[in-house]
């Protein structure tokens, strides 16, 4: 047998046939406005104030589980501080959206994500070969974790959906004699990006 809250309810539709279909009409508009709510704009949002102070944790497709305080996002990527478990120093790291095979938010930052921040503009626009193009044109040495693998080295080229990444040895500066290979690596196989 249904509460008698679902009786007082039943009964002030009956008595009110308006009431129930603005309530109606209003729980509509809102299941519209979060069908509009894409990922990249809810991590955004659950990062943001007391929600978002000790990161967002991010399961990625290979099992990894990083907690990121995030800085910055665009169109297909977020990045900022990956926090590690042991609470050691944080690194500066990107992800992208595709990578991520869940995000595992507190109560807190899921009521959060569903009122996202006003629209930076520019910034959400931009691709994740524009942030890659920056770290070449830097020349900051990066690990790159892809589908199965870590490699680390620095960016070389960044193409329209890869780059070519010149692996060689953590500490040791880009030069012809140190670099053991160069990689090709499509956007879609690359699930985290630190520097």
């Amino acid at each position: 047998m249904p509460g008698d809250g679902f009786l007082d309810d039943l009964e002030a539709e009956l008595a009110d046939p308006g009431r129930a279909a603005d309530l109606e009409l209003r729980a509509e508009e809102e299941r519209l406005r979060v069908a509009r709510l894409d990922l990249r704009e809810r991590v955004v949002a659950m990062s943001r104030g007391e929600a978002g102070a000790r990161g967002v944790r991010l399961d990625l497709r290979d099992g990894t589980t990083i907690v990121l305080e995030v800085e910055l996002s665009g169109r297909d990527w977020v990045s900022g501080a990956a926090v590690p478990p042991d609470g050691g120093r944080a690194s500066p790291c990107l992800v992208p959206l595709h990578a991520v095979r869940a995000v595992v938010p507190s109560r807190a930052q899921l009521s959060a994500s569903l009122v996202p921040a006003a629209s930076s503009g520019v910034a959400e626009r931009i691709g994740i070969g524009a942030v890659l193009r920056d770290l070449c044109r830097r020349r900051s040495p990066v690990t790159i974790a892809c589908d199965g693998a870590r490699v680390h080295g620095t960016v070389d080229r960044v193409g329209r959906d890869h780059l070519d990444l010149a692996v060689h040895e953590p500490g040791v500066a880009r030069r012809d004699g140190d670099v053991r290979q160069v990689r090709l690596i499509p956007f879609e196989t690359v699930l985290l990006v630190r520097w």
